[in-house]
This record gives C-alpha cells, sequence and structure tokens, in this order.
C-alpha cells in the first residue's frame, strides 16, 4: 500500500492533468466507502474488547486525542506554518485513528484486540472530540464550524459504518465473500484521495513542499514513538505499547482531507497536509511494524533463554 501510495503522489506531482479534472466532491463519497468496509469488517468481539477492557481502550484514545493535537499546534508554532498549512496539520491532528493501524499492529506483534478496540472507540467518539480539538486549536486562526464538522463525520464516517454493520446482520453470505476483497478495494479508495488532493495542488506543493513534508513526518514519528513511550511510563506489557503506538502514531487522514475540502474550501491547502500523512504513515508504518516485530522476537528469544 505503502508503494502504492507514494507512486501515486510522485505520478500526480509530476504530472498533474490526468486525475486535475476530477472534482474533489469525490472524495467524500470515497472516504465513506472505504468506512463503510469497515463496518463490514467489524464485529461483536470487537465491541466486546471496548467493554471487557475500558481501562486500556480508553487511556490509549486519550493519549490520541492529547499527543497528536498538542504535537500537530506544537509543530505548527515551531515552524511558523502559514494559516492554512497549520490548520491542515492540527486537523490530522485532531482525527481518530485509521484502519491501516490494525493490520501495522498485527505485523508489529502488538496487541490486535487492543488496536481495533481503540479504532472502534476513536471513530465512535470523532463527531465529538475532533470538532471540538479543531476549534480549541484553530479557532483563532480560522473561523469553525464546529457543528458542521459534527455532521460531516457522522455522515462520511459513522453513517457508513452503521451501513456496513446492517449488511453484515442482513445480508451475512455476500458480506462474507466480500470481506477478503477490502483491504485491496481501500487501498485504491486512498490512492485515489491522494491523486486528486496532490494533482490539484502540485504547483503549490512543489514550490514550497518540503517544510510540509518535514512537518507531517515529525508529527507522524512523535506520535510513535510518544505512544510507545506513554505506555512504557505506565507498566504495560511490550504488545500493549506497540498498539499504542501504532494507533497514535497512524490517523485518519483521510477524514483531516475530507474536511478541509467540506469546511475549509477557502484554504485549500488545509487538505495537503492530510494527503502527504497518508502517504508518509504507510511508509512509515511499515517501516515501525518490521522494527517492532524483530525486537518482539529478539525479546522472545532472550527470554526463551533464560526460561530454559
Amino acid at each position: 500500500m505503502g508503494v502504492l501510495v507514494l507512486a501515486t503522489a510522485l505520478i500526480s506531482l509530476i504530472c498533474p492533468a490526468p486525475l486535475s479534472s476530477v472534482d474533489t466532491w469525490i472524495i467524500n463519497p470515497l472516504l465513506g466507502l472505504i468506512m463503510f468496509g469497515m463496518g463490514l469488517t467489524l464485529s461483536k468481539e470487537d465491541i466486546r474488547i471496548v467493554l471487557h477492557r475500558p481501562k486500556d481502550v480508553l487511556f490509549g484514545c486519550l493519549a490520541q486525542f492529547t499527543i497528536m493535537p498538542l504535537m500537530a499546534w506544537l509543530l505548527a508554532k515551531l515552524f511558523a506554518l502559514p494559516a492554512e498549512l497549520a490548520l491542515g496539520v492540527m486537523l490530522v491532528g485532531c482525527c481518530p485513528g485509521g484502519t491501516a493501524s490494525n493490520v501495522i499492529t498485527y505485523l508489529a506483534k502488538g496487541d490486535l484486540a487492543l488496536s481495533v478496540g481503540m479504532t472502534a472507540c476513536s471513530t465512535i467518539l470523532a463527531p465529538l472530540m475532533t470538532p471540538m480539538l479543531v476549534w480549541l486549536l484553530a479557532g483563532t486562526i480560522v473561523n469553525v464550524d464546529g457543528m458542521g464538522m459534527l455532521l460531516s463525520i457522522v455522515c462520511v464516517v459513522i453513517a457508513p459504518i452503521v451501513c456496513g454493520l446492517l449488511c453484515q446482520r442482513w445480508f451475512p453470505n455476500v458480506t462474507r465473500r466480500s470481506v477478503a476483497y477490502l483491504p485491496a478495494f481501500s487501498t485504491l479508495m486512498i490512492v485515489f484521495v491522494v491523486g486528486i488532493v496532490m494533482s490539484h495542488n502540485a504547483d503549490r506543493l512543489l514550490q514550497g513542499g518540503i517544510i510540509v513534508v518535514l512537518v507531517v513526518m515529525l508529527h507522524n514519528l512523535s506520535g510513535l514513538v510518544l505512544g510507545y513511550l506513554i505506555g512504557r511510563l505506565r507498566h504495560l506489557k511490550y504488545e500493549k505499547c506497540v498498539a499504542i503506538s501504532v494507533e497514535v502514531g497512524m490517523q485518519n487522514s483521510g477524514l483531516a482531507t475530507s474536511l478541509a475540502i467540506i469546511h475549509f474550501a477557502a484554504y485549500p491547502l488545509a487538505a495537503i497536509p492530510g494527503a502527504v500523512f497518508s502517504v508518509w504513515h504507510n511508509i512509515s508504518g511499515a517501516l515501525a511494524a518490521k522494527w517492532y516485530g524483530r525486537k518482539y522476537l529478539s525479546e522472545k528469544g532472550y527470554a526463551d533463554r533464560n526460561i530454559s
């Protein structure tokens, strides 16, 4: 996925003409389809995780909705970003966790159940938390329509997930057959979203895009590192620390792009950090999974030798 997203982003920058003719309104239906796929894959077990492990899940969500928004605000101030780009970075920071985090957590040998629970919980909280955090952090920069953002998140995220859950109940056989194709389908949708945003802003991104890429990279990496460290400070097991690290560091950047296009059309550059984040966090996530996976195996091997 990281390779596809990166290749699409580069092609869209070098040759923006094909996708620049596609209207940006299509991004919202595409994001809705991704969330619909998430609804198709959620199960009763995922709900039980939240109910049976509320402390771990809520602690992880608290970390996500504090670390990423605050780091977004701090980086925007530190690099003196223009209002449009600062808004875009803050939008990314205030969004819930992305669905790709579950796959990365699995590959990283982390606590997959905790990761799934955190994704579900942060997504459910997003209609309230995201508008409130954006208003608190960016309200002095731009006019923030909190109620409008809440309704957008409900329409683009919550409603499609509910539709997916209903399809599971009403059409179980069709759902089981389609689930195997959902990862590839979601990847194509994300690739398309990134390509559209990049092509529409290619000129401006090529002129001053290095600073945006740097801030996005630091934002993501700080989430991965601080998420892991805060778990260690709480003396959580290694697997839980990995899950929190990945969940905090990987955001639903597609939602940030959608909100920027819907509610901040007067600031077109606000959509760029979300698109860049979509490219970068898939690359960093794959690298983190490899590193965490090796660390897990080395620690397990060390523990096994001590036992023997």
